[in-house]
């Protein structure tokens, strides 16, 4: 895999868990084993929109070229990935939501070994 296909993939994750999260909160929630209520949807709407923003860095990221910048997002998507890794896990370790949570942890988990492969390494291929 190279940087630009993760990036596309990054972009098609959030844009669509982001769009579940404004249009659909309270069937979304349902399908995780959540109860909802008008805070929570409040609260994931707002989550839906910065998903959003992160699709569409990804977007325009996926061809650029390597510069400080497209460095510096491979670097926020590495740590803020996984962080939201560490979350997801503890809830779905703690029962915070159904089976469909560890779903979740894993694409978390994968985008953040993908960034941070990106990152920490100096893949042989090219990676645009």
């Amino acid at each position: 895999m190279n940087l630009k296909t993760l990036f596309v993939i990054t972009t098609i994750i959030t844009l669509v868990f982001g769009v579940l999260f404004i249009v659909i909160p309270t069937q979304f929630y349902s399908w995780y084993g959540i109860d909802s209520n008008m805070a929570l949807d409040y609260i994931g709407r707002l989550f839906g929109a910065a998903l959003i923003a992160v699709g569409l860095i990804s977007w325009q990221a996926r061809n650029a070229a390597d510069s400080d910048a497209r460095r510096a997002i491979v670097l926020s998507f590495f740590i803020a990935d996984g962080i939201g890794f560490i979350i997801a896990l503890i809830g779905q370790l703690n029962h915070v939501v159904g089976n469909l949570g560890w779903l979740t942890v894993i694409i978390y988990l994968l985008i953040s070994l993908g960034f941070g492969y990106f990152q920490f390494s100096k893949p042989k291929v090219s990676e645009s």
